[in-house]
């Protein structure tokens, strides 16, 4: 099993990424991406989208499959079919990067339990802090 992390722009958090995907309806949600992920078959296994908000991982999505998005200009693109299901993590800061990355199952976040999944996060100095002292 294999996940992605990916930088939820535009969105101050997890209710608000929960209030966009509304516009699927019932259906699962789905986020398109320009590449298309090498390492698809792994990611099928039970992985998920780890979404990062302003500098931490605070949420993740369940990934149920792939699909082949042709956009207005006729490029093929990568749509990353999610569960609608957005589970709280622990939030571990980090820093700025372009398109997706891979993350290993070791280096994901756990879950909140479903009483913490509504507390605010700590502001990323501290988050980064307690990560550096292996206190995530």
């Amino acid at each position: 099993m294999l996940n992605l992390m990916k930088l939820c722009v535009g969105a101050e958090g997890p209710e608000d990424l929960a209030l966009w995907q509304r516009r699927f309806g019932d259906g699962p949600a789905m986020h398109v991406t320009r590449m298309w992920p090498k390492r698809g078959d792994e990611l099928l296994q039970g992985g998920s989208i780890y979404w990062v908000f302003k500098g931490a991982i605070l949420a993740r999505q369940r990934i149920l499959a792939l699909d082949r998005v042709e956009g207005a200009d006729g490029i093929l693109r990568c749509g990353l079919v999610l569960d609608r299901d957005l589970v709280r993590v622990a939030a571990v800061p980090r820093r700025p990067f372009q398109g997706w990355r891979y993350l290993n199952p070791a280096d994901a976040p756990p879950d909140l339990p479903a009483s913490r999944a509504t507390e605010e996060p700590l502001p990323p100095a501290i988050a980064a802090a307690l990560a550096e002292m292996g206190l995530r």
